[in-house]
């Protein structure tokens, strides 16, 4: 273990994160299809910050001691670099102000934030604006077979009639490409707790990719700026003392940690699968075109 989260796949991982962010830079994903992870749910299911344009979200780890940075970028500017933390939420607000007004208005232009820190892992992904009035700008990421869609649900509602897993299902029938995230375990009602379990264990509605049971950082936690390592920590408690809880986080179905290493395996995978598959493609074209010429 190196900083807060795991960092064994680290030399498989950034080369292919890295490929895939240097493509998408370029302008390459109008003829190549790239992997991206989608982050959809309602504004309060637990996505933490108001999102009013798609947010591009470039995780990078550094080795522990090196500093802590961030850069965001968005339409004609060339890049605004951020050296406090506490700041990133305010520089997001300002792009959003920037891009689609003050106020409430939903704008389809891109914020890309780059964080490089010793407590994250390396993983990108797009966060997606509340469902209510963007389910057009929604669909356009999540429709697109190569994009893994995570949907965000508060486990204190009742999961089936969620908007964002029917937005899901309407593109993912099957759920093979769907990841589900249940949020605000610490407001679940006493002696639904079963009703959870069975839910994060598949049995409910079933998902290829399952469940998986987190508690983010409140609002007390937010405004006293408790550290990553901290929360981390309290969060595992959280689990670890919980009467029904604990036996997700021994079967790996619980804690931030524990969705962050999923979701890096997933999207690698899904690099090295696509990759592969537009890489034969092309192969088989150009064979065809030299067979043609030949003949």
């Amino acid at each position: 273990m190196q900083g807060v989260f795991h960092k064994h796949l680290d030399d498989k991982v950034r080369p292919c994160i890295d490929l895939i962010d240097s493509l998408r830079s370029f302008g390459v994903e109008e003829d190549l299809a790239l992997p991206a992870i989608a982050v959809i749910g309602d504004q309060s299911s637990g996505k933490r910050i108001v999102t009013r344009c798609p947010l591009q979200l470039r995780l990078r780890s550094l080795r522990v001691g090196e500093k802590w940075k961030a850069r965001i970028s968005y339409k004609d500017t060339d890049g605004i670099d951020i050296h406090d933390p506490s700041q990133v939420e305010q520089h997001i607000i300002n792009a959003q102000n920037a891009l689609a007004g003050d106020g409430v208005g939903i704008c389809e232009e891109l914020i890309t934030l780059e964080i490089s820190s010793p407590d994250v892992c390396d993983l990108t992904l797009i966060d997606l604006p509340g469902i209510a009035r963007t389910k057009h700008l929604i669909s356009q990421f999540i429709r697109r077979n190569e994009t893994i869609i995570l949907v965000v649900v508060p486990c204190n509602i009742d999961i089936a009639t969620t908007e964002a897993l029917k937005m899901a299902k309407e593109v993912d029938p099957v759920g093979k490409r769907t990841l589900g995230i249940l949020t605000k375990p610490d407001l679940v009602d006493r002696g639904t707790e079963q009703t959870i379990l069975a839910v994060v264990r598949n049995q409910v509605i079933p998902l290829r990719k399952g469940y998986l049971l987190v508690k983010c950082r409140g609002q007390r936690q937010i405004d006293e700026r408790v550290s990553l390592a901290d929360v981390t920590q309290m969060e595992r408690d959280f689990f670890e003392q919980h009467e029904f809880f604990k036996y997700l986080l021994r079967e790996e179905k619980a804690t931030t940690q524990c969705l962050a290493s999923k979701l890096t395996e997933e999207l690698v995978d899904q690099i090295k699968v696509r990759l592969y598959e537009d890489f034969n493609k092309k192969q088989c074209n150009v064979t065809l075109v030299d067979a043609e010429n030949q003949t």
